[in-house]
């Protein structure tokens, strides 16, 4: 660690007090003479009171993220929150029905810049900032000192990285190569294709609402719409769902939900998998399903793009308000990050009005138990779901 220091602007002191892990380049009075870019330095308050520790990235609006408060080591910090999330989640799945869970989940856990999935005995990181690159491979020594895993991997593929001037990075830390990792989630079979699928491979985020629609789909006719790799699907068959009608853009995709369909038993005549672009299909397909889910990526992935956005979750949910039977139900989600809950909530308000529809918000939640947030930084919450209900 670096023996100089970061000085911020008078008045600023109250990020630290706030606990928010975030600094902006326009609360830094100084830097050291010595910077390095991404490396850890002590944090002092203009009249000379030692803060806390963090990394830093200068030439960035967000030019730091705090590791430790007050005098604590920022390398003692760091090891004590990987072993409180390790603890969290192992007391939030106990059970032998899930494996496969966010280990570490950012600022949610106190360590920025790094998000750690855990599938079964295989782990894939995701490193999103420079001070994190710089620190990856002293955290993966740790965490192999904790358990021996199978093997461990990177996925470290975002936008943050573009900005912190980093190449997209994926491949095998540790361990042997495997690309496609069996895994269980609620009893249910499913395979990660942490190399070539979205995120580190499964969309882990979802586990509560993917239960959700197996509660209610007993009997009843379902339409997975950006179905990905089936795993709505697979709930609500396992729910005792008539048939599941999955559709997504992607191919391969496709073909990983039809290999998830059948480890868990299922019939291809009762799933059927179509590749279409979603919003055609909305448009064109009469949609008499009893149940709807739209769990699409991420329409507004840049400030700039919230209006085209709010205009593309509006068409899709007006699509299916539109044409859905009366007593049918709409899962429908937002994991844009620029889309607040408030927002994404107008959206649905103005879809059910402009098609004339009486709608329930049967269930409103966010991402799974083990995508913590913490309280002090509200700004690792992104996903929205509401559970709908078409009473006429």
């Amino acid at each position: 660690m670096k023996r100089s220091k970061v000085i911020l602007k008078k008045g600023k002191e109250a990020i630290f007090k706030n606990r928010h892990q975030w600094i902006f380049s326009g609360a830094i009075e100084s830097y050291p003479d010595d910077f390095d870019e991404g490396h850890i330095y002590p944090i002092f308050s203009f009249d000379k009171k030692l803060l806390g520790h963090g990394y830093f990235h200068s030439s960035l609006s967000l030019a730091g993220r705090i590791l430790s408060f007050g005098d604590q080591d920022p390398w003692e910090a760091i090891y004590d929150h990987l072993d409180n999330a390790i603890a969290l989640r192992a007391a939030l799945f106990s059970h032998q029905e899930t494996n496969a869970y966010r280990l570490v989940n950012g600022e949610g856990d106190y360590l920025p810049g790094l998000i750690i999935d855990q599938y079964g005995e295989y782990l894939v990181l995701q490193s999103n900032t420079l001070g994190m690159d710089l620190m990856k491979e002293k955290i993966l020594d740790y965490l192999i000192q904790k358990k021996r895993w199978k093997s461990v991997f990177e996925k470290s593929i975002s936008s943050s990285r573009k900005e912190e001037g980093l190449e997209d990075r994926v491949s095998l830390l540790w361990g042997k190569e495997i690309e496609e990792i069996p895994i269980l989630e609620n009893g249910l079979h499913f395979f990660a294709d942490w190399k070539r699928g979205q995120k580190t491979g499964f969309f882990l985020d979802q586990r509560e609402m993917r239960h959700l629609v197996k509660t209610i789909s007993k009997d009843r006719t379902v339409l997975n719409c950006f179905s990905y790799t089936g795993g709505f699907s697979v709930y609500a068959l396992a729910g005792g769902a008539i048939s599941v009608t999955s559709v997504d853009s992607s191919k391969p995709a496709l073909e990983m939900a039809r290999k998830n369909l059948r480890a868990n038993g299922f019939k291809e005549d009762q799933s059927p998998l179509i590749e279409a672009d979603v919003f055609q299909f909305l448009r064109e397909d009469p949609l008499d399903y009893e149940i709807a889910i739209l769990d699409p990526p991420a329409f507004v992935k840049k400030k700039k793009d919230i209006s085209q956005g709010i205009n593309g979750y509006r068409e899709i949910n007006m699509q299916v308000l539109s044409k859905m039977a009366k007593g049918s139900f709409l899962l429908t989600s937002s994991c844009s990050y620029y889309i607040d809950e408030t927002l994404f909530r107008t959206i649905i308000f103005q879809a059910a009005q402009s098609t004339n529809r009486d709608v329930q918000i049967v269930k409103e939640s966010f991402h799974s138990v083990d995508h913590p947030i913490s309280i002090f930084h509200p700004e690792t919450r992104y996903l929205k779901n509401f559970l709908l209900y078409l009473p006429t």
